[in-house]
């Protein structure tokens, strides 16, 4: 089977600022999103990744260049697997767009949504998913990377979980995460990791709650501070931790074992 490494590209200012960059020319990474890239880059470094194909948007390419130069590859430039073509709402904020009666579309019946003189989501994932086929057939039992953004992942792993289009949202696809699919020439299909951007960090409350619900929750929050002990209980934000590499307090893993995983399943490893 070959594998393929889905890599979303690192930050950038205007997903820091939430504004939809799309396709706008000259967004480069900024310097938390390279230092992503760089670690994103040494975590694959132990896997026999034999190409490197890229979005052709900037940010894409920037990522997809540490990898690439880890490994003495050049990297690969396919438009089918680029930022979708948001036409008027390019460069918009997030919440100004929130506003529009499309938003709700978008969320809850993407199948139906096409931006502005822009794409329909139903064609950014036929596109980017034959684009993923045609770099399996190419690959049939290596490893490949292939940078892009986080709505062509989710709707590529959507289609290859068999998750209907309209549920796509539910996805998380994080900056420099890696997902993994494995594809079988026959036609088997296994996604062995999604979203995966290193230890493993719960979800704190604060992230949970809409700004709304945080306004509403700040004054409360600083009522009951007094009640609450020091390790965090009744949900104070401190009980929420990064695990450590090793979460039974172990050892930290073996990097090229721990990059292994990353490219294997559960029953493949064993």
């Amino acid at each position: 089977m070959g594998t393929i490494i889905l890599v979303r590209h690192g930050e950038n200012e205007w997903s820091k600022e939430n504004k939809l960059a799309g396709r706008i020319p000259g967004v480069h990474l900024n310097e938390t999103g390279h230092n992503q890239a760089h670690a994103l880059a040494q975590r694959l470094a132990a896997l026999p990744i034999k190409a490197v194909y890229s979005s052709p948007i900037t940010r894409c390419v920037e990522t997809a260049t540490y990898i690439a130069d880890t490994h003495r590859l050049s990297v690969q430039h396919v438009d089918e697997v680029g930022e979708v073509e948001y036409g008027e709402w390019e460069g918009k904020k997030i919440k100004k767009l929130a506003k529009k009666p499309l938003w709700r579309t978008v969320q809850f019946f993407p199948s139906r949504a096409r931006f502005p003189k822009g794409e329909a989501l139903r064609e950014v994932q036929f596109r980017a998913v034959q684009a993923i086929e045609e770099i399996a057939a190419h690959h049939e039992k290596e490893v490949v990377v292939v940078v892009s953004h986080a709505d062509a992942i989710r709707l590529v792993l959507a289609h290859y979980l068999g998750v209907h289009i309209d549920l796509f949202q539910r996805l998380v696809i994080s900056p420099a995460s890696a997902s993994v699919l494995a594809l079988s020439p026959e036609g088997m299909v296994r996604v062995l990791r999604i979203n995966d951007d290193g230890p493993l960090r719960f979800a704190t409350p604060d992230n949970l709650k809409s700004k709304e619900d945080k306004k509403k929750g700040d004054k409360k929050q600083a009522d009951d501070a007094a009640s609450h002990d020091s390790a965090g209980h009744n949900g104070n934000p401190a009980a929420w931790t990064t695990l450590p590499a090793s979460a039974d307090g172990g050892a930290p893993a073996n990097p090229a074992h721990t990059a292994r995983r990353l490219m294997l399943g559960k029953d493949e490893e064993e």
